[in-house]
């Protein structure tokens, strides 16, 4: 593994540079559709009998694992960066709409692709018992903004759009872990935990998660206030991301719930109150850059996790028919209610399309599928996952800009 990392950040580098120089995309795009080309010249090299550059390539990036990777490494560093961006002002002017998202939108979207497919996957040749359709909706229901939130703050729309938008994709990566975390249970191990169980781990992964993150945030706050170098301080925030996740999963709280709450608090009273404007223009810059690479390095493993997935045409077909329960189960989950609701939800006119829309899936779940334990379903799973995932990024990432331009009032 460790020998790998230096090969990978090379590759990385380069298509990051071909995406820039060539392509031209919106980065994380750009780099995994680069991606998903070098992985599709490879399998078409081997299909032709040219050497076994599959081989070569699996046994490449099959060392990585992915899961691990993301949900024990990057995932903190991509919570804390988006949410120091977070607005806790607009935020909590809007925390009903993101709640109500982020939570019962959540839940809903998990249930009804679960049941849908249930009922559906049979038509592909799939059956799949309940408990693992439930599954799959409780890992493709978090939504990952991408380049949306900034897309949005390119085209002038309003600020209020885009805190929704950025706020419910934050907070509804930690209640999709938790809900993946019953259903993998009822699935794997054949437990049916009772309500007052399923409540006692929403309650401590979730509500827990949220105050220790507060606290954590808090902490941080004194100790960058009590000083003033931007050197140590970037070094504490990022002491209080790597450490705050691994104490969280000591604790029995959710680490990605911990680590928004700590990054919105530092973004908004840390960065007001306790940073000097130099110390405030260095953390800010650290952590975009941070984010950026990191989601570069994530979107090309998703690229490269094409040579090591099982494929066929069953699955494929399977994969096709979840994203389009997938995109329905958004429509009334998000969208519909914010139709409906129209001015009452006190988002602009073409709100509920771009929530439809832009609500893209992202590593998250590609993570979470990979982390079941090995069988015939996990890997109907983690085909579906990906499918969904890969037509997501791309067709829907590739032409949300003229969604946006074309529904939502921009301010500018």
């Amino acid at each position: 593994m460790p020998e790998f990392v230096p090969v990978f950040l090379v590759v990385t580098a380069v298509i990051a540079w071909f995406n820039a120089r060539y392509l031209r995309l919106p980065a994380t795009i750009g780099v995994m559709a680069a991606a998903l080309m070098l992985s599709a010249a490879t399998l078409l090299l081997d299909h032709a009998g040219l050497g076994r550059p599959r081989q070569y390539a699996a046994e490449l990036f099959g060392v990585i694992d992915f899961s691990d990777v993301l949900m024990e490494g990057m995932l903190s560093l991509l919570l804390f960066a988006g949410a120091l961006q977070v607005d806790l002002r607009q935020l909590a002017r809007y925390r009903w709409q993101v709640g109500l998202l982020a939570v019962l939108g959540t839940l809903a979207a998990a249930l009804l692709v679960g049941f849908g497919l249930h009922c559906l996957l049979p038509l592909a040749g799939l059956p799949l018992p309940l408990p693992f359709c439930l599954v799959f909706g409780a890992l493709i229901a978090p939504t990952d903004p991408i380049s949306v939130t900034g897309l949005l703050r390119k085209v002038g729309a309003p600020a209020t759009l885009e805190t929704v938008v950025s706020g419910e994709s934050l907070f509804n990566d930690g209640v999709g872990i938790v809900v993946f975390t019953v259903m993998a249970a009822i699935a794997v191990e054949h437990q049916v935990p009772g309500v007052a169980d399923t409540s006692l781990l929403l309650l401590r992964e979730a509500g827990g998660g949220i105050l220790y993150g507060a606290i954590l945030g808090a902490l941080t706050y004194f100790m960058l206030k009590s000083i003033d170098s931007y050197q140590e301080e970037v070094l504490i925030t990022v002491a209080a991301v790597l450490g705050g996740y691994s104490l969280a999963h000591v604790l029995g709280v959710s680490g990605p719930l911990a680590m928004v709450a700590a990054g919105i608090l530092i973004g908004n009273r840390g960065r007001r109150e306790a940073m000097s404007d130099h110390t405030r223009e260095q953390l800010d810059g650290f952590w975009e850059l941070l984010d950026a690479m990191l989601n570069a390095v994530l979107f090309v493993l998703i690229g490269f996790e094409a040579l090591v997935l099982p494929f066929s045409g069953t699955l494929f077909a399977a994969g096709l028919l979840a994203a389009a329960v997938t995109l329905l189960a958004r429509l009334l989950s998000a969208g519909l209610p914010v139709a409906v609701l129209g001015r009452r939800s006190g988002l602009p006119q073409g709100a509920w399309q771009v929530l439809t829309w832009g609500g893209l899936r992202g590593g998250i779940s590609v993570a979470l599928a990979l982390s079941l334990p090995a069988g015939t379903e996990r890997d109907a799973l983690v085909t579906m996952t990906y499918v969904v995932v890969v037509l997501s990024v791309l067709v829907q990432g590739l032409s949300v800009e003229r969604l946006v331009r074309r529904v939502v009032p921009c301010t500018s």
